[in-house]
């Protein structure tokens, strides 16, 4: 039976929009009422685990899943060995830098050497700040980044921004991307070194979809 680790949340619906195209039916795990973390196809030939986004890529690296859907920010900021198979173009977002808008700074290189930055996504934020030769003091944060330079605890973040309007409603702007992210379909590379065709006709089933998808938008 093959095992597809699908992330909770924004994600989710266009997921199992993707995976019906393939000709697998994960629609239970839509269901509001669904309490079940484990769900099987009506056919019986593959069953979902519901994971959050980032526990995603490590279902699929230690192989308790074969397939998995997950933003590019999440495996950029992880590094799992992981195999990414097809760029499904939904979810996209960028991972920017911001600072509060009467900072009066215009670009990341402007921001002063050894200032804090808060982020959840450091391994991202070092690897961007050190492409820079900019050496900034790391502060980690789970959530409500935009309060760091908001209480003055950090002169900048670095996060995940969609429409802006959170960054806006905060008094802060963005000054400059890392990357754009979308969700992507990944595999365990074993898996898929062994695979016999089965796993290979789910992904280029949902190549195709993506390809039509991205010509209809």
């Amino acid at each position: 039976m093959i095992t597809v680790a699908l992330a909770k949340g924004a994600l989710l619906k266009d997921s199992v929009a993707r995976f019906a195209a393939a000709g697998l039916d994960f629609s239970a795990v839509l269901d509001k009422n669904n309490r079940q973390l484990m769900l099987p196809t009506p056919c019986g030939r593959a069953r979902a685990l519901l994971v959050r986004n980032g526990d995603v890529p490590t279902y699929v690296a230690y192989g308790q899943a074969q397939l998995g859907v997950v933003g590019f920010d999440v495996l950029n900021e992880h590094q799992l060995p992981v195999a990414q198979l097809v760029d499904l173009g939904f979810g996209g977002c960028r991972m920017a830098v911001a600072v509060k808008e009467s900072s009066g700074y215009k670009r990341a290189a402007d921001l002063p050497p050894h200032c804090r930055v808060a982020s959840k996504f450091t391994h991202s934020a070092r690897s961007f700040f050190n492409a820079l030769d900019l050496p900034v003091e790391l502060v980690h944060l789970n959530g409500s980044v935009e309060l760091g330079p908001i209480t003055g605890m950090s002169e900048a973040i670095v996060d995940l921004v969609a429409t802006g309007r959170t960054l806006r409603e905060n008094g802060l702007v963005a000054i400059e991307d890392l990357f754009h992210s979308t969700a992507r379909l990944v595999g365990h590379p074993l898996a898929m070194r062994l695979d016999q065709g089965e796993l290979r006709e789910i992904v280029d089933a949902m190549r195709q979809a993506s390809a039509i998808a991205l010509e209809v938008a």
